[in-house]
């Protein structure tokens, strides 16, 4: 039976593996949103196996092949599945890990399946082809096959210009979600309050979730005390977007971002990234307005 210093230190490393495996999932799903979704739906799914007394060799290795069949999942929910199981050896160079942070989540997302997971896990996460293997359900032969293959197509896919997405937004949305930023930079959190739906659901992804517009009172407050904060409407991977800087720091890019769910004219969902760091890694993200 585990002991409560046992699921400590099963949940620390949950925490500081986390970062790692978004890393995967936003590129095995090409978006860094739906990454965290998947990997939160891996994370759910281990300390489930745990619980039920998995007994686990591996930690990291067994967690990749949690977050890799999760991956597969939602791409196969979004009917997207294209695995291509390689035999055929190419040879072809590591990319560089500058080069690969600056490669999009979308163009890893035209790599077949295989060939994604093979070039993420050895040239981005620095996982051996065996581990590889283990972690994909394949011959180490067709790991490496993939792993040479990802890498030649990826180098000519990474070349072609990527434009940025732009969310397409009606009026009305458009209008919402200005105003909503409009009340943060002035600092009106009460006419915000008056906006929530009975049963507004706050996701601070990574660290708590919260329903209902008593429970969720807290998290303005939070807001109004920290002044280093400055709000802009954006968008986040084509989906409209509160963008946060941080005055303290470099303002060239976001901090974090917000995004907001709206029904019958109130605020019905909250998804606030500010816990979640390594989800700006490359994402797509534009400044409107």
């Amino acid at each position: 039976m585990s002991t409560d210093a046992d699921i400590d230190a099963f949940e620390d490393r949950l925490t500081a593996l986390r970062p790692r495996l978004h890393r995967y999932c936003a590129r095995m799903t090409g978006s860094a949103i739906h990454g965290e979704d998947v990997l939160q739906d891996a994370l759910v799914k281990a300390l489930q196996a745990r619980a039920e007394g998995a007994e686990v060799d591996n930690l990291e290795g067994w967690l990749f092949r949690i977050a890799h069949n999760a991956s597969l999942d939602f791409l196969r929910g979004r009917a997207r599945s294209n695995v291509v199981p390689l035999t055929e050896d190419v040879e072809a160079a590591p990319i560089p890990e500058a080069d690969i942070v600056a490669i999009g989540f979308r163009t890893f997302l035209l790599l077949p399946e295989l060939q994604r997971c093979a070039v993420i896990l050895k040239d981005v996460l620095g996982h051996s082809v065996e581990e590889i293997a283990g972690i994909a359900a394949c011959s180490p032969a067709a790991a490496k096959s993939a792993l040479q293959r990802g890498r030649v197509a990826l180098r000519l896919l990474a070349d072609a210009p990527e434009d940025t997405r732009l969310p397409l937004m009606s009026d009305p949305d458009r209008r919402r979600l200005a105003a909503y930023v409009e009340l943060f930079r002035s600092g009106d959190f009460d006419a915000i309050r008056a906006m929530l739906a009975d049963d507004v659901k706050l996701d601070l992804v990574n660290r708590l979730r919260r329903e209902g517009r008593d429970s969720v009172n807290i998290y303005f407050t939070r807001y109004s005390e920290i002044p280093k904060w400055r709000f802009a409407l954006g968008a986040v991977e084509g989906r409209p977007a509160m963008l946060v800087f941080d005055s303290t720091g470099p303002m060239e890019k976001p901090a974090h971002f917000v995004l907001v769910d709206w029904s019958d004219g109130k605020i019905a969902a909250i998804r606030d990234f500010v816990f979640a760091p390594y989800v700006l890694e490359s994402i797509d993200w534009v400044r409107l307005g």
